[in-house]
């Protein structure tokens, strides 16, 4: 098992094997190539034996010393044996290695398995309660889009 930089054949092939890694289509449009071919120096998998176990798309903010985690995916037959973590570890280092002084993710309030994995690895939620008690940053993605916005100090 090792972590690599993800490429054109890989993002390609994750895309082929899409409902591997997710149980809806709602993720496919975040799956830009930009991800590749401008910040595929912080794209990564996790391959063993040919095969993409998981990945993490990540970027480097412009505004600020911090590690953006923009996707992150383990197939759905590798789940609960720590490749998120791995992934999540493996880029907080590439992230430190380029000055961030913290890490960055959102998802949506309804996302309950990402909620309890970034609360797992320590990250806050930032923003006031919602209706059901979930710190969100209200509006975030825009007009009537609540975001849960997770933030953690490297």
């Amino acid at each position: 098992m090792e972590i690599v930089n993800c490429t054109k054949a890989d993002f390609d092939r994750i895309l082929t094997e899409f409902g591997r890694f997710w149980d809806s289509e709602r993720t496919r449009a975040l799956h830009h190539p930009i991800l590749i071919f401008e910040f595929g120096n912080s794209a990564f998998i996790i391959k063993e034996n040919g095969e993409i176990l998981a990945y993490l798309f990540g970027l480097i903010s412009q505004t600020g010393p911090t590690g953006y985690v923009h996707l992150l995916a383990v197939r759905q037959d590798k789940r609960k044996i720590g490749l998120a973590s791995k992934l999540y570890d493996h880029f907080t280092g590439y992230a430190q290695k380029h000055g961030c002084k913290k890490l960055k993710a959102i998802t949506s309030p309804i996302n309950s398995l990402s909620i309890a994995f970034h609360r797992g690895i320590g990250m806050r939620l930032l923003g006031e309660p919602n209706a059901d008690g979930l710190p969100v940053v209200k509006d975030y993605s825009g007009p009537g889009l609540d975001r849960v916005v997770f933030e953690k100090e490297i």
